[in-house]
């Protein structure tokens, strides 16, 4: 099970590229039920999630990198790309998931927290520079924002 929460960011932390980093690219071949392609890093994975918001199914399976050109080239809508930055959270063993969105979608920044309980993740209290909650807000899935050339407004 997938447990997160998913947040605006009002400002960034201060100096991000001290925090270790993923590049991440993403296509979309299906948003319901979700099944993605993601490439992070050198690593490659096919990615099935099941419906829900704050918490849901989610499988990944790795792929070699011929597989996953060739399933990209199938996606639909547009291929997101972004810097994930993992910030630990003081005093926890939680990391902030922080998304730095490449074009169209940029100056989009996200926030994903990842909890090991759903009661944990409903009595988290975010940092400052966090923004507005928007873990039920289908127009920052990032399958949602694959069929879309800019950030939701």
């Amino acid at each position: 099970m997938e447990i997160e929460r998913k947040f605006l960011v009002r400002e960034l932390p201060p100096d991000p590229e001290r925090y270790s980093f993923h590049l991440i690219e993403q296509a979309y071949l299906n948003t319901d039920p979700v099944v993605r392609v993601r490439r992070q890093d050198d690593e490659y994975y096919l990615t099935y999630k099941g419906r829900g918001f704050l918490s849901r199914e989610e499988y990944n399976l790795p792929l070699n990198e011929e597989a996953y050109a060739h399933l990209l080239a199938k996606a639909d809508g547009t291929v997101i790309r972004k810097k994930r930055y993992l910030i630990p959270i003081e005093g926890t063993s939680l990391t902030i998931e922080l998304d730095v969105f490449d074009a169209p979608f940029a100056p989009l920044v996200l926030a994903e927290v990842e909890f090991e309980s759903v009661e944990q993740a409903k009595s988290f209290s975010p940092p400052e520079w966090f923004g507005e909650d928007v873990t039920e807000n289908k127009e920052y899935s990032n399958s949602t924002l694959s069929f879309r050339n800019a950030p939701p407004l």
